[in-house]
């Protein structure tokens, strides 16, 4: 399957100081004080939500405020800030300050040309928060951590693929219930998901295992020979890099997996088993 990640991979690591570090603090901190503004006057908020209509007659602001559009003006949001603050950290601790900068604001992107396309199609201004860029975050951390557990509800222990499939239920719930074209936000919001994770969530299929025993030294065999006619030596089946691309990556083969499969050292011990 083809991975789009992988040329944003390699545009991150020739350009290692790209992005805008510790970014879900500064979005946090930007979404507090609208809240606590938002509790203040509600009309305030009014002001912030993406409109098409009224950004054309000049009031660009909202190309941007509309990220930072609370979830709810109840003591709630506190607890959703802290559980998006939570997930976008761990995101960009995983694939780096850069990656993580082009996967938010790529969703930032997609929904704002959602918002302008249905203007100028149907005429009718939709006004749009963020609440589908987080949720998208959300089901790439559940990709990336299936079995980890959190408290739903904050009551309720439960693993994050779990609540990744309800999060999907909802998505198809807006998707059937919204005429179109204003149902296409959600499958829009994913988008980026999509570019980021498709390749791991296609991995993740169940696939119909194999009960042959693999002989390793005929693997490799086999790998060294597929290797004289290629410029590299070492690839990652997850990400797609080599030692060609990467002199200074350390690949490794992965003893669990079945069959003779390398991956670089930010995979090694990340990595979904092959079966077959």
């Amino acid at each position: 399957m083809i991975d789009p990640r992988r040329k944003i991979e390699q545009y991150c690591y020739r350009h290692p100081n790209f992005g805008i570090p510790n970014l879900m603090r500064y979005l946090t901190i930007a979404n507090v004080v609208f809240w606590i503004l938002g509790v203040i006057s509600r009309p305030f908020l009014s002001y912030i939500v993406f409109d098409p209509a009224l950004i054309l007659r000049g009031q660009v602001w909202r190309l941007v405020s509309f990220m930072l559009y609370p979830p709810s003006t109840s003591i709630i949001a506190v607890l959703v800030f802290y559980f998006y603050y939570w997930i976008g950290s761990s995101l960009e601790a995983q694939w780096g300050t850069g990656q993580f900068t082009i996967y938010f604001f790529t969703g930032v992107i997609l929904t704002v040309l959602y918002g302008f396309i249905t203007y100028f199609v149907t005429g009718y201004s939709v006004r749009l928060d963020s609440s589908y860029i987080y949720l998208s975050m959300f089901f790439s951390f559940a990709v990336l951590y299936p079995d980890m557990q959190v408290l739903f509800m904050y009551i309720i222990p439960i693993k994050m693929k779990y609540l990744a499939i309800l999060d999907a239920l909802f998505f198809l719930y807006s998707i059937f219930t919204t005429r179109f074209p204003f149902n296409l936000l959600p499958v829009v919001a994913v988008l980026n998901f999509l570019i980021f994770c498709g390749a791991d969530l296609w991995r993740m299929l169940p696939r119909k295992q194999s009960k042959s025993t693999v002989n390793f030294r005929r693997e490799s065999a086999r790998i060294r020979r597929e290797q004289q006619d290629r410029l590299y030596t070492h690839k990652c089946a997850v990400c797609g890099r080599t030692d060609v691309e990467y002199p200074n990556l350390e690949f490794r083969y992965c003893s669990r997996c079945v069959g003779y499969h390398c991956f670089c050292a930010d995979h090694i011990n990340n990595h979904i088993h092959f079966t077959e």
